[in-house]
């Protein structure tokens, strides 16, 4: 059975690569534009969030760390 450090390793890993590749990503809100009473106007809004590449590198050297030192502690 895998330890649960090798998984959240393999998970810090998976997710700094993917943050690597994507760079950033979108998301669409509704946002309320204008309430009058029971009169309401809304609008879809797009944001981004861009990953930054050491918040990336960041997770897979400390994911290759958890996966190394489990495997040294034996």
């Amino acid at each position: 059975m895998m330890k649960l450090r090798i998984l959240l390793g393999l998970l810090l890993v998976a997710l700094g690569t993917a943050a690597l590749i994507y760079q950033e990503f979108s998301f669409t809100t509704e946002e309320t534009i204008l309430q009058i009473g029971a009169l309401k106007a809304t609008a879809e809004v797009e944001k981004e969030i861009a990953i930054p590449s050491v918040v990336a590198v960041g997770s897979i050297i400390t994911g290759v760390l958890l996966i190394v030192l489990h495997g040294r502690g034996k």
